[in-house]
């Protein structure tokens, strides 16, 4: 079955970086289009970017676009997103999705943005 595994995920300062691991298994991953979104407290699940599966085409939310950066290791099984220059508005459990639909299969990972 499809396992998502992400990681990374911590309590940061305005303005600080963080680096996001989704662990993949269960599906031919090189194969797949995926993506980042999150969900804020109190709020419904937010398109963060998406990658192609070759990792050569990217697609970002405006509310991130110039500060985040996805990409993936093919060859690990894995997506990451580098998050840099923080907002409050950041805050979310952060999750990975497979495919055009992006479907979630994990448990998320929480990110803070808080001084």
């Amino acid at each position: 079955q499809v396992q998502l595994v992400e990681s990374g995920g911590g309590l940061v300062q305005p303005g600080g970086s963080l680096r996001l691991s989704c662990a993949a298994s269960g599906f031919i991953f090189s194969n797949a289009r995926m993506s980042w979104v999150r969900q804020a407290p109190g709020k419904g699940l937010e398109w963060v970017s998406d990658i192609n599966d070759r990792g050569d085409i990217t697609a970002y939310a405006n509310s991130v676009k110039g500060r985040f950066a996805i990409s993936r290791d093919n060859a690990k099984n894995t997506l990451y997103l580098q998050m840099n220059t923080l907002k409050l508005e950041d805050t979310a459990v952060y999750y990975c999705a497979e495919g055009p639909a992006r479907t979630v299969h994990g448990q998320g990972t929480q990110v803070t943005v808080s001084s």
